[in-house]
């Protein structure tokens, strides 16, 4: 019988236990005095003492918390596809991934507006080394990745992965996976083949499209008119052009979960699209390899994505810009591109045309995608 002690989140048992040894952390009590303002220790602890499940936990403080950050750092969030959902069914919602926390804090807060199955959550174990941080992510229903493994390590990890994700699904238990590692930092949306590849590890006698297409594939797009973690994706665009390695500071996915929290973002808009059954028909018939099929579907995914994204002025200046064009210029407003070229102005200091270069490609990636495709 596999066990998935090592990667899973609570189970309500768990539960209250894990949120009272934590209610007096110092980032725990910021949590919910951010959420509940108005509320004394005594309020806030009545609402603690309420929550025996995960369920009970994002519906009587997540869902304020991520409510008070729409209010506080958005001037608006839409969403477009979730009425097509079965309410009745799982899905795995494969995503583009901007933002480490709030991508899933989103997603969830919107299925739950629309009354759906909240999702369960893969995140990188590099992202919750702190004990604190590992018994949040636990109690928003977050399943480990493990990373920094070796290739047998990650081969015997990917494949209890894979199994524990369908062991979710047949359940009803929706999941949310990125549709890559680790978050975009250019704007250009790509499906890893090797993602698909892992969650069809466990799919016993069916071929890999079958199996695929049973796990009820959504793709997603999120889409954030002004990225409040932009500069500091900069660095590390600027390694990888010049072919360097670039090496993370101790407290920089830290900070990037803060800054991407509070920072403005303007309006924030996330798209559901679908993959239709004919699609993984059509590659499974195909006289080619497991993996050319995996890639196939890869680019129908990323198809899908690029056309339901959101375009918002801020990435359409920055085509014109990058491009030196006028092209989209009857789209956005003189005023949409000053706040744009202002955002630069104070963000890129450097005189290098290398960052300005990277930071415009970064907001216009997805325009040059949704043309291509």
């Amino acid at each position: 019988m596999q066990t998935f002690d090592d990667i899973r989140f609570y189970d309500a048992p768990e539960v209250n236990g894990a949120i009272m040894e934590y209610a007096r952390h110092p980032m725990f009590r910021a949590l919910l005095q951010f959420t509940f303002p108005d509320k004394d220790e005594k309020g806030i602890l009545e609402i603690l003492e309420k929550c025996h499940s995960i369920e009970d936990f994002q519906n009587y403080v997540i869902y304020y918390s991520v409510a008070k950050v729409i209010e506080k750092s958005t001037e608006g969030f839409s969403t477009s596809g979730f009425d097509n959902l079965d309410r009745t069914q799982s899905y795995l919602y494969l995503s583009n991934h901007r933002d480490i926390i709030l991508d899933t804090s989103f997603i969830n807060f919107a299925l739950l507006n629309h009354e759906q199955i909240m999702t369960a959550s893969a995140i990188g174990d590099n992202l919750v080394k702190k004990s604190f941080l590992l018994t949040l992510s636990k109690l928003n229903r977050n399943f480990l990745v493990r990373r920094s493994l070796s290739p047998r390590e990650m081969l015997a990890s990917s494949k209890k992965l894979s199994i524990y994700i369908q062991t979710l699904l047949s359940e009803k238990q929706s999941i949310w996976m990125a549709q890559r590692e680790g978050r975009t930092k250019d704007g250009n949306d790509r499906t890893q083949q090797g993602v698909l590849k892992m969650l069809a590890m466990n799919r016993g006698q069916d071929s890999v499209m079958t199996c695929l297409k049973k796990m009820r594939i959504v793709p997603v797009a999120i889409s954030y008119e002004f990225d409040p973690t932009d500069i500091l994706k900069v660095p590390e665009l600027i390694a990888k052009s010049e072919d360097v390695e670039y090496v993370k500071s101790s407290n920089e996915d830290f900070n990037s979960i803060m800054r991407g929290a509070l920072g403005s973002k303007k309006r924030v808009h996330i798209s559901l699209g679908s993959l239709d059954d004919s699609i993984f028909d059509t590659i499974d018939a195909k006289p080619i390899s497991d993996n050319d099929k995996l890639q196939e579907l890869a680019q129908e995914i990323d198809r899908c994505i690029y056309g339901i994204y959101k375009l918002w002025p801020s990435n359409l200046v920055a085509y014109d810009l990058y491009n030196n064009t006028t092209k989209y210029e009857h789209a956005y407003t003189e005023r949409d591109k000053r706040s744009f070229e202002r955002r630069i102005e104070r963000r890129i200091t450097t005189e290098t045309e290398v960052a300005r270069e990277s930071f415009l490609l970064m907001y216009a990636n997805p325009v040059i995608n949704k043309e291509k495709f």
